[in-house]
C-alpha cells in the first residue's frame, strides 16, 4: 500500500483526503513512478473546486512530479527502472507516493536538475516555453504585460523574457513581489493594489501600449488586459485564477483595436512526443545556461496539500511550491 491525496466531492481544501491506496501496476505503454517531489499548480485547485471536471470520483489530484521509475509496462523502450524522470501532464494522481501514467508523458531528467527543481518547474517552465516561444514567438524588442509576475510561472517568464531581450511589465500585489519580479528580470512592475494598470502601462510605453498581454487571472482582469494592448496585437488568456472569462461579446475585440485573442494550454502544444521533447530540451537548456533559476520557495509535506493550496489561492506564495511525499 501507498498514500495519496484524493477527493470524493468538489469544494474547498477540506474535501482533500489522505488515504491508503494500492499502487497501480503499469499497463502497456505505461510506467509507475515513485515520486520524490510533486508540483503544486492552480490547475489543481480548478479540479478540486469543479471548475474543471474530474473524470470520475473519488479522484486523484495533480499532474506534475519528479521521481524514479519504479516499474515499466510492456512496450516501453525509452525508460527503465531506476531512471530519474519528471512529468507535467497525464492523468490526475500526482499527489501520491506512487503514480502510474503513459510513458510518452515522462521525460528523463538531466543530471543538473534535481527532483525538487523539476517538480517545481516542469509545468510552469513548459507553459512559459509555449507562451513566449510558440503562442507568440518573441524575437526581442517587444513590450509585454505579464500578470502575477512574482508567482511560479511569472518568475520564470521574467527571466526568460529578459534573456530574449523583451521588456516585461509585471503586475504584482505588493512591494515585496515587485522587488522579486524586478530581481528576476522584469523591465518594470505595476502594483495593481495601488496603481491603475492601464494608465501605468500607457506611461511606461509612452502611449504605445503592449504587443502581447499574458493573463492567467481571468475574469477580474479581462477587459483591463484588453485595454493594455496595441491595435492588432494579441491577448493570451491562459488561466482562471479569479474565475473563467465568459459572456464575452467578440465584437469588443474590434472596438478595442481589431485585437487577436487565444486561450492556449500545455496539452494543446505538447500534443506529440516530438513536440514535448522539443519543449523540454528548450526549457532544460535555459536552466543549464544559467539564464533561468527556479525558485523553490515553499515546501509542504504531501499530506498538507490543502494548506499549500490555500496559501497559493490566497496569493501568500511567491516562486514555486513543492509537496514532499
Amino acid at each position: 500500500m501507498s498514500k495519496r491525496i484524493q477527493f470524493s466531492k468538489t469544494g474547498d481544501s477540506g474535501v482533500l483526503e489522505w488515504v491508503d491506496t494500492a499502487p497501480k501496476a503499469p499497463g502497456s505503454g505505461e510506467v509507475r513512478i515513485a515520486n520524490k517531489a510533486v508540483g503544486l499548480n492552480f490547475i489543481d485547485i480548478y479540479f478540486r473546486t469543479g471548475l474543471y471536471p474530474a473524470p470520475s470520483m473519488p479522484s486523484g489530484l495533480g499532474t506534475e512530479g519528479a521521481g524514479v521509475v519504479d516499474a515499466v509496462g510492456e512496450g516501453v523502450t525509452h525508460l527503465k527502472e531506476g531512471d530519474r524522470v519528471a512529468y507535467a501532464q497525464g492523468p490526475l494522481g500526482a499527489y501520491a507516493e506512487m503514480h502510474t501514467l503513459p510513458a510518452t508523458k515522462v521525460i528523463k531528467l538531466p543530471d543538473f536538475i534535481d527532483f525538487e527543481t523539476a517538480a517545481a518547474s516542469m509545468l510552469k517552465g513548459l507553459t512559459v516555453q509555449y507562451l513566449l516561444r510558440q503562442t507568440y514567438a518573441l524575437k526581442g524588442g517587444e513590450t509585454i504585460l505579464f500578470h502575477a509576475a512574482a508567482g511560479g510561472v511569472g518568475s520564470i517568464a521574467c527571466q526568460w523574457a529578459k534573456a530574449l531581450g523583451v521588456k516585461l511589465i509585471g503586475t504584482v500585489s505588493s512591494k515585496e513581489k515587485a522587488d522579486l519580479a524586478m530581481a528576476n528580470g522584469a523591465w518594470a512592475t505595476i502594483n495593481y493594489s495601488e496603481e491603475n494598470v492601464v494608465e501605468r502601462v500607457r506611461e511606461l510605453t509612452n502611449g504605445e501600449m503592449c504587443d502581447v498581454v499574458y493573463d492567467s487571472v481571468g475574469k477580474d482582469t479581462w477587459e483591463m488586459s484588453l485595454d493594455c494592448l496595441k491595435p492588432r496585437s494579441l491577448m493570451v488568456s491562459f488561466g482562471n485564477a479569479s474565475g473563467p472569462v465568459d459572456g464575452v461579446n467578440i465584437g469588443i475585440l474590434n472596438q478595442k483595436g481589431a485585437l487577436f485573442v487565444t486561450r492556449p494550454s500545455l496539452n494543446g502544444y505538447a500534443d506529440t512526443r516530438e513536440r514535448f521533447e522539443m519543449m523540454c530540451d528548450d526549457f532544460f537548456g535555459m536552466i543549464k545556461s544559467g539564464k533561468l533559476h527556479i525558485d523553490v520557495a515553499n515546501r509542504y509535506p504531501l499530506q498538507d496539500a490543502g494548506k499549500a493550496q490555500d496559501a497559493l489561492q490566497s496569493r501568500q506564495t511567491t516562486g514555486s511550491t513543492v509537496l514532499l511525499p
